[in-house]
């Protein structure tokens, strides 16, 4: 039996072209997204290429049940070679899912808890995607938000710097396991949520608003590229022969990790977070099951 990938918001942009990538390199890709045409769109272009098959599972990865699901689908079929952790958004205004943050559930909390309920079955390393954004975060996980206004583009920027602080405590803990887990960051391309969120001056600072037309053609410059060469770094960090805990830079090469994002203190405020927000047993009647 061939190697298995799992591709999660696989079904467009940067996630299907890492899809059709893994396919090409041999392996069984699964897509995980939302919307079911979309899914078989995205495993129809993935299969006219030959290989191994592809397929779709539906689920909502905003939703942690959902999640907590989709693992268990997953890992009750066995080996996981590769889990790339493709998931993100970013939201113009505040929102919150379960009673917690979006950008931080769907940025951070979703892949961490896929990736911590799939171990067992994980046989070779996760991908976890980051972005350049984290430069613009604020760098203190004493709570899921900082305090002050909420602007979408520094939010998820935030959450994805608690990610890579994850990814990089996570490649620590599984160090002689066998499982090697790294860091991707794609840059920019022209994708469904580049295409929206970043046209509205409400997702930056006030200081960021006022240099508006700089900073939204700063964006579109950034994000104007192809899917399928953002998705370089995604594979290479899924195929390559790279130590554990590396980041795959935009170009594809390995780059220097942010500094606070390989600072202890803060991966151990983001693990502490992420136990708090997304357990990995669920607590009913005072009881785990």
């Amino acid at each position: 039996m061939g190697r298995k990938a799992v591709v999660t918001a696989g079904t467009g942009g940067i996630g299907l072209e890492t899809a059709l990538g893994l396919a090409e390199a041999g392996f069984a890709v699964t897509v995980v997204g939302r919307n079911a045409e979309r899914g078989a769109r995205a495993v129809e272009r993935i299969n006219a290429r030959g290989g191994e098959g592809a397929r779709f599972l539906q689920a909502d990865l905003s939703s942690l049940d959902e999640v907590r699901a989709l693992a268990s689908v997953i890992g009750g079929e066995g080996e996981v070679d590769v889990l790339v952790n493709n998931v993100g958004a970013m939201f113009a205004e505040r929102v919150e899912i379960g009673g917690v943050e979006g950008s931080f559930v769907v940025n951070h909390l979703s892949p961490y808890l896929l990736a911590e309920l799939l171990l067992p079955v994980l046989a070779d390393r996760v991908v976890n995607v980051t972005s350049g954004s984290i430069v613009t975060a604020k760098k203190v996980f004493d709570a899921v938000e900082p305090p002050g206004g909420y602007y979408g583009f520094h939010w998820y920027g935030r959450a994805k710097l608690a990610n890579l602080a994850y990814t990089l405590d996570l490649a620590q803990r599984l160090e002689g396991s066998g499982v090697k887990v790294f860091a991707a960051d794609p840059g920019g391309a022209a994708t469904d949520m580049t295409d929206g969120t970043l046209l509205s001056p409400k997702i930056v600072s006030p200081g960021l608003r006022v240099l508006w037309p700089l900073v939204r053609r700063t964006f579109e410059k950034s994000t104007s590229g192809p899917a399928a060469v953002a998705a370089r770094s995604s594979i290479v960090a899924a195929v390559g022969d790279l130590p554990s805990g590396t980041v795959v830079g935009r170009h594809a090469v390995p780059v220097k990790p942010a500094r606070a994002a390989a600072d202890p203190r803060v991966q151990l405020a983001v693990r502490r977070l992420s136990e708090r927000y997304a357990p990995l047993q669920r607590v009913a009647d005072g009881v785990s099951n």
